[in-house]
């Protein structure tokens, strides 16, 4: 029996009666969550519907996908949910649906959430052997709704994965000063935690599946309207673990240092002949 609740799994529809009280019983839980608010929660889903996301996960990224090779984020592709099957893409835009919003704000206790048409940076995320995400506090700005960026959904598709296989998601204190949980990201675990800029995860441990299998989940980002000119907005913001190789992503660092030291008005400029995106 899965935690949520569908009308119809063929096309992921939540049941809206079953979504009005959902996740109200573990909201204290949720709030309790160190380093900070966080849930973890098996048998999310009923299976048949992640089976058909295994089944049709692309094999290749194409159009508004983008694949990362880099320091920081290592042989990681994401696929964006419109350039998928009919099937797919209604399960993604059921997980934009007011019922499944409804569950995550009796979750969190942060109402007015927003989903994101756009599945900016969301949707279907790969990492093959070898690959890692090193931590990393999220972007905060949604530049195209102007909304911040508030809360994570991360749902993993990975069968019989196990611990030496790498990959766990690791949850850090914002001074990195210690790991508080490393989560294996097994098929039908979800994670849900609060999305700031001191809310550090990642996975850096290298995927290592003895027969190449790739690490894969379904991420999502959800967003309030409260942003204002008076908040930092900034990109992802990666950290070294202690005593680890870890490198600095200092592209972006001499970016927030130019930000920082230009007048707006000129950053603003150079920005838009650069074509800056989130």
């Amino acid at each position: 029996m899965s935690y949520l609740k569908m009308n119809d799994t063929t096309l992921g529809l939540f049941d809206p009666d079953a979504m009005e009280t959902a996740g109200t019983e573990l909201n204290e839980r949720y709030n309790d969550g160190r380093p900070y608010p966080h849930i973890c929660i098996d048998q999310f889903f009923p299976d048949d519907v992640l089976e058909m996301c295994l089944r049709e996960f692309p094999r290749v990224v194409g159009k508004d996908g983008v694949t990362f090779d880099r320091p920081q984020e290592r042989h990681k592709s994401s696929f964006n949910p419109d350039r998928l099957s009919s099937q797919l893409r209604s399960f993604f835009y059921s997980l934009n649906s007011r019922p499944f919003i409804r569950f995550i704000e009796n979750l969190t206790g942060i109402s007015g959430l927003i989903p994101d048409p756009y599945f900016l940076g969301a949707g279907f995320h790969q990492i093959t052997n070898g690959g890692h995400l090193s931590m990393h506090a999220d972007f905060n700005h949604h530049k195209a709704m102007d909304l911040e960026r508030r809360i994570n959904v991360l749902i993993y598709l990975n069968k019989d994965w196990k611990d030496q296989y790498g990959g766990q998601l690791e949850l850090w204190d914002d001074a990195m000063t210690r790991c508080y949980q490393s989560i294996v990201p097994l098929f039908n675990r979800c994670v849900i935690f609060n999305t700031t800029s001191k809310s550090m995860h990642g996975n850096p441990r290298p995927v290592s599946h003895p027969e190449g299998v790739p690490r894969r989940s379904i991420a999502l980002y959800y967003y309030t309207s409260t942003w204002s000119s008076t908040k930092r907005e900034h990109t992802t913001q990666f950290k070294r673990r202690p005593d680890s190789d870890d490198k600095t992503d200092y592209r972006v660092r001499l970016r927030e240092a130019v930000h920082d030291w230009l007048p707006p008005i000129v950053y603003r400029m150079l920005s838009s002949v650069r074509g800056d995106r989130q």
